[in-house]
């Protein structure tokens, strides 16, 4: 996931330069010029009201370059207007990026307070710029007369296109009130948006999320979940000033917890109470979504509206590859009907296989997937997950992974102890070219641990771009996921899951590190929607192939290798579930779609239930579980950057299972095909995505090849 943290700004390229000091004379460590290597945050030094002094200076900066903007006496040009718009806001971009980035993957109490206050702060700040009038007219005069300036580069003229439309889809054509109407509206979104997300966050630790059970409930469940559940009972016990007599096992809903109980645990109802606990959360309560859900919806449509669009989706995906809500329907309508009934023999094989020993009366439920799939995976190809998570070492899986991009593109990677993290467990690594010069610096995250948002993504705590003297900027990423940390002296051993994720954030992080273009607004991952996750997904092709997995799988104790008969037997059995998880992933874009393809408000009292089993119908895998929703902890479509965009990951899939189809047929690390894929990661949105994949492919893409590596089509 490419998590996006400034859906209320505009975009920043981002620089440490500014000094500041508090009244008793203490220089602000986000805002000083950095003694560390690539002008990394000292974050050691860093304290709550740091980002929060930091953030508000950052905005009274940003306002006084605007405003040199605006009033410069001479005429609009691309220099000192679109040029000199792309420049500025760096230090409020570090600052806004620093907090977000750490109150997400810490869930800081403190910064989460901060983070409430700044935000209706910064939206009003960015709605101060999108909505002036006189920025906006030196911008126009600008996009007005640029076919006049024949000595602009192709990256130049598009740089002026995209600063006007982003302005204009921004309201800054609007008439007077709907423009006023468009900040108050776009502030409100983002105080919601917030909301949203430490809501799911918080959520997440909710007591009432937590399952507690006996060793004699644990029966064939993994020694190391079993070792895990045991390490987290005594720990929260501890932290709650509770007697630990060694009895009690502790789940919880976050994914390493949550996911292997899921999968080995024998006793269903207990499946079926953990599936309730995940799947019913953010209804009701402290951290009650649904309403804010129902108001982002109904805002989004009122926004949609003052720009004379029909529904959101419309509005939302104008810059998009696929373009249209027509588009993206039919898209999603293609793999319906090429999925939808081999995922109908894969659901009913499972059922047959279940009554074998449950009865003939047993009907599937979705608390039994999870368990029956890893069943009958082990009886028709005796493979199991756990099976390659010994071939996994993290360590050994690092240097993997890393490898992959030596491989392809050269680069190197080398952990660098001096740089600080936000964290403890916190890892940084200075990213070189084949010939040594830098490219970037990358934070890893990897463990999981309380308060810590769910799931993975990668971010930037700074993004590329080029200065006035042409020299590059250089990014600092970060990768995070929420691995389970070892027990004691055991090493931590990834499921093939779990490297197929950190195969897939790492993707992200090599197309933000590997930019070249001169200007931020176009900077690495800045890039259409459905097209970002191309790179991400290109990665996991990687995983079943035996020369990969040759040069770091081997086993922690007796050192050899994968055998290329487990690796057959992985392929078999994700082949097998392909179906499934291809229409579960249509679940969720059917569902974003129809949130998104509304044209009249949802009522406050809406029924949420009813909306997402009509929105679900043509998709559908099981019947709705009572209480259970989807909704209210969607935190891709309704805080995270994916309104409207969550077909993306099936589009950028087709584009990924393309792509790789070259390297297949030049071999998978063959230096040319690699050389014209980087040119698509240097390139960020400097060009159109679809110009930029048909010159790396010669031709248009098709869904031909996703199907046959999903084993639907031979």
């Amino acid at each position: 996931m490419r998590t996006i943290l400034l859906s209320s700004l505009t975009t920043f390229s981002l620089m440490s330069g500014i000094f500041t000091a508090d009244a008793q004379g203490k220089a602000n460590p986000i805002l000083q010029p950095s003694q560390l290597p690539y002008g990394a945050i000292s974050f050691d030094k860093v304290t709550p009201a740091d980002y929060d002094e930091a953030v508000k200076e950052g905005m009274k900066r940003h306002q006084q370059e605007i405003d040199a903007i605006v009033n410069n006496p001479e005429a609009p040009t691309f220099e000192n207007t679109i040029v000199a718009y792309d420049r500025s806001g760096k230090d409020l971009g570090l600052a806004v990026l620093a907090l977000g980035n750490v109150e997400h993957a810490t869930g800081d109490p403190d910064l989460q307070r901060i983070n409430t206050e700044l935000t209706p702060l910064l939206s009003r700040h960015s709605n101060s710029i999108m909505l002036n009038p006189g920025l906006f007219k030196r911008i126009k005069a600008v996009y007005d007369t640029r076919a006049q300036r024949t000595d602009l580069t192709p990256e130049d003229q598009r740089l002026i296109e995209l600063v006007y439309k982003g302005f204009e889809d921004s309201g800054a054509n609007l008439p007077d009130a709907d423009r006023k109407r468009y900040d108050e509206l776009s502030t409100e979104l983002s105080n919601l948006n917030l909301r949203f997300a430490q809501n799911v966050t918080r959520g997440m630790s909710d007591r009432a999320r937590r399952l507690w059970v006996t060793l004699d409930k644990l029966e064939g469940m993994p020694q190391s979940i079993i070792d895990a559940a045991r390490a987290e009972a005594a720990e929260t016990l501890k932290a709650e000033g509770k007697t630990d007599d060694g009895s009690l096992y502790l789940f919880t809903v976050y994914a390493p917890s949550y996911s292997p109980f899921m999968k080995y645990n024998k006793n269903r109802d207990l499946r079926k109470q953990m599936y309730r606990l995940y799947n019913s959360r953010n209804r009701g309560g402290e951290f009650d979504n649904e309403r804010v859900l129902i108001d982002i919806s109904n805002i989004r449509l009122e926004i949609a509206k003052l720009f004379g669009k029909k529904n959101f989706a419309e509005y939302q995906l104008q810059e998009t590859m696929a373009g249209t809500p027509e588009k993206v329907m039919s898209f999603l309508g293609e793999l319906r009907d090429a999925y939808k009934e081999p995922m109908q023999k894969e659901i009913q094989e499972l059922t047959d296989f279940a009554r074998q020993t449950e009865g003939p009366d047993f009907k599937l439920e979705p608390w039994d997937y999870s368990y029956y799939s890893d069943q009958l995976k082990n009886a028709k190809y005796a493979f199991n997950d756990e099976d390659m998570k010994p071939y996994f070492e993290l360590n050994n899986t690092i240097k993997g992974v890393f490898g992959l991009a030596s491989k392809l593109y050269g680069y190197q990677f080398k952990e660098n102890k001096n740089i600080p993290g936000y964290h403890p467990d916190v890892r940084a690594y200075d990213v070189l070219t084949a010939d040594g010069k830098p490219l970037g610096l990358l934070y890893t995250d990897f463990f999981y641990r309380p308060g810590k948002a769910p799931g993975a993504w990668e971010t930037e705590f700074r993004g590329e771009s080029k200065d006035d003297k042409g020299n590059r900027e250089l990014p600092i990423i970060s990768i995070v996921m929420n691995f389970s940390k070892p027990v004691g002296n055991e090493p931590v051993l990834l499921t093939p899951y779990e490297v197929e994720t950190f195969l897939h954030e790492f993707g992200h992080s090599l197309h933000a590190l590997s930019g070249q273009s001169k200007y931020s607004t176009m900077a690495g991952t800045n890039v259409y929607h459905d097209f970002v996750e191309l790179f991400s997904q290109f990665n996991e092709n990687y995983l079943p192939e035996k020369k990969f997995l040759d040069s770091f799988a081997k086993h922690y104790k007796t050192g050899k290798k994968m055998p290329q008969s487990l690796i057959d037997k992985f392929v078999k059995s994700q082949q097998f579930g392909a179906a499934y998880a291809c229409m579960r992933q249509l679940n969720f874009g059917e569902l974003d779609m129809a949130y998104h393809t509304q044209e009249t408000p949802m009522r406050a009292s809406a029924d949420l239930d009813a909306f997402e089993a009509k929105a679900l119908e043509p998709v559908k895998i099981f019947d709705a579980a009572e209480g259970c929703l989807i909704s209210p902890s969607f935190g891709h479509i309704f805080s995270g950057g994916y309104a409207a965009g969550y077909y993306g990951y099936k589009w950028a899939e087709l584009l990924d299972a393309d792509a790789f189809a070259a390297f297949q047929e030049t071999g998978i690390f063959n230096k040319k095909t690699a050389d014209k894929f980087h040119k698509m990661l240097e390139s960020g949105g400097s060009v159109d995505p679809s110009v930029l994949y048909k010159e790396f492919r010669g031709k248009e893409p098709t869904v031909d090849a996703l199907l046959r590596r999903d084993g639907i089509k031979k």
